[in-house]
């Protein structure tokens, strides 16, 4: 359970795995507007419409409140959904102690450009192997965690997108596919200002070796090619089981490329 109050570093702990909270943005409306990012995966929400809105948060779901400095929109927000029964935690010091941590903001102009509503909707080529599971699983942990995915035939998911407004990713001649030797999941990073991270710009070095057959570029670009077509042999049709398993991929090496990359197993274990 989250404490009444957490830091920015431990929400940031938080994001990228399967444990991110609801984050919601409380700034007003006109500091939201203002902003050049939002926290990974966080959507706006009216503070001064917080009764009309409490009601539809996913009642399951732990929840982060977060204003511009955690005073008081973040509180009264927090007030009204621990009179409903909930116990959401505030960020400390917002978006300020955020920003002045250095931690990643989402480009606000790309989510504005591509988020037309919420849940977003994406498309892309059925049968996912790397790319297209990096892909969705870099949308749902840093940019829409309530995103849909839809997989189509390759012929048919620039018409898919067109009847469903879909955004279409790692397909030919969309904005969001291979640039020149860089992989879809290198051109989401770049396009939501997302690629300085530097434990994502790794990743998005083992993501590229995978997919496009340099295994030079990253000694874990083989096993993760390895692991991603045993995967889908083991899925066959069922694209969005494939996703669940494969999130787990991606939830390890970007836990792993944070916390634990330096760490060495030798045996046998020396005595201690």
């Amino acid at each position: 359970m989250l404490e009444f109050s957490t830091t920015s570093q431990d929400l940031w702990h938080l994001i990228g795995t399967g444990e991110t909270p609801r984050i919601i943005d409380v700034r007003r409306r006109d500091i939201y507007d203002g902003s050049p990012g939002t926290i990974p995966g966080s959507a706006w929400l009216d503070p001064e419409k917080a009764k009309d809105w409490i009601g539809t948060i996913d009642p399951t779901s732990p929840v982060v409140v977060v204003c511009k400095a955690g005073h008081e929109l973040s509180q009264m927000v927090s007030a009204q959904l621990r009179e409903r029964g909930r116990n959401p935690s505030i960020v400390t010091g917002g978006y300020a102690a955020w920003s002045e941590a250095g931690l990643p903001l989402v480009s606000k102009s790309a989510l504005d450009r591509f988020l037309k509503m919420r849940p977003s909707l994406w498309v892309t080529r059925r049968r996912p192997k790397i790319d297209r599971i990096a892909c969705p699983w870099l949308i749902r942990r840093f940019i829409d965690p309530t995103a849909r995915i839809l997989f189509a035939d390759p012929p048919d998911v620039s018409g898919v997108a067109h009847e469903t407004g879909a955004i279409p990713f790692d397909i030919d001649g969309v904005e969001i596919s291979h640039a020149g030797d860089r992989c879809s999941f290198d051109t989401m990073l770049k396009l939501f200002g997302l690629e300085s991270e530097q434990s994502l710009a790794q990743l998005a070095l083992i993501v590229r070796g995978a997919d496009t057959a340099r295994h030079d570029l990253a000694p874990e670009a083989a096993g993760l090619h390895a692991i991603s077509l045993g995967l889908s042999a083991l899925a066959g049709d069922d694209d969005h089981r494939l996703l669940q398993r494969g999130f787990l991929i991606y939830d390890g090496l970007f836990a792993w490329l944070r916390f634990a990359a330096d760490e060495r197993h030798n045996w046998p274990a020396k005595a201690k």
